[in-house]
C-alpha cells in the first residue's frame, strides 16, 4: 500500500470510532490523560490541519530527519499545560459533534494532499524538513496510536487497519536496535501501547528486553 492509502486507512479508522457515537459518548475518557474523546479527536484535527500546510510547503530538501528520527528530536512540553490548552481549545465548538463534522471534512482533505504530493519531493514542518513519504508515516502513526487512545472506554470500536498498524509498528521497530526483538507475547497493538507509555512494562516483558527495557517508552 502506497504511504496515501496508509494515511486514508488510518484517518478512516479514526472516523469509523467517531462517526456513529452520540454526543455522550464523545465525552467518555481516552488514554491521553485529562482529554475525553473530543478532545483527543481535536488534537488529531489539528494534525491533519497541519498536515495541508505542510504538503502546501515544498522545500528543496534534503530532509533532515526521517520517520523515525522525527520521534527523537521532537520536542516536548509540560503534559499538563498541553493538555489544559487542548482542552480549552476544543470547549470553544458549540458541541463535541462538531468536532466530528469539521473532522469529517478535514481528514479526507489531508489525503487528497498526501496523494497529490510527489513522492520525491521534501515538505517542512515543525522546524524540520522530511520526504512526502516520511511525512505520512509520522502521521499514519500519530492517527493509529491516538486510534488506540481513542477507544480506552469504547470496547465496541473497530480496530485500526491493518495496513495503517504496520506503518505505526515500523516506527516503533526504528525506534529500537535491530539487536532488540520485542517480546514474543506482544500483539502489534500491545506493542504500540507499550512504546508509546500507554501501557506499563511487566516483570516478564523487561526479561524479554534486558538492557533495551530501560528504553520504553520509545515515544510519548
Amino acid at each position: 500500500m502506497t504511504a496515501p492509502g496508509a494515511l486514508a486507512a488510518a484517518y478512516d479508522g479514526i472516523t469509523a470510532v467517531v462517526s456513529p457515537l452520540p454526543g455522550d459518548d464523545l465525552l467518555r475518557p481516552t488514554r491521553c490523560r485529562g482529554w475525553v474523546v473530543a478532545d483527543l479527536l481535536f488534537h488529531v484535527l489539528c494534525d491533519a490541519q497541519r498536515a495541508l500546510i505542510t504538503f502546501a510547503s515544498p522545500v528543496p530538501g534534503p530532509s533532515d530527519v526521517d520517520h523515525v528520527s522525527y520521534w527523537q528530536t521532537f520536542p516536548s512540553e509540560p503534559v499538563d499545560l498541553s493538555a489544559w490548552a487542548l482542552r480549552r481549545s476544543a470547549a470553544a465548538f458549540p458541541s463535541p459533534k462538531a468536532i466530528v463534522t469539521l473532522w469529517a471534512e478535514t481528514a479526507p482533505a489531508a489525503v487528497r494532499a498526501a496523494s497529490a504530493a510527489s513522492p520525491s519531493s521534501f515538505v517542512t514542518t515543525q522546524g524540520h524538513v522530511l520526504s512526502v513519504d516520511d511525512f505520512v508515516a509520522t502521521l499514519v502513526t500519530e492517527a493509529v496510536i491516538h486510534h488506540l487512545d481513542l477507544t480506552l472506554d469504547l470496547p465496541s470500536a473497530p480496530f485500526p487497519d491493518p495496513a495503517a498498524l504496520t506503518v505505526a509498528v515500523s516506527t516503533m521497530d526504528g525506534l529500537m536496535t535491530d539487536d532488540v526483538v520485542r517480546p514474543t507475547a506482544w500483539s502489534d497493538a500491545d506493542f504500540l501501547l507499550k512504546a508509546s507509555g500507554r501501557l506499563p512494562l511487566e516483570p516478564r516483558d523487561r526479561v524479554e528486553l534486558g538492557e533495551a527495557a530501560g528504553w520504553f517508552p520509545l515515544l510519548s
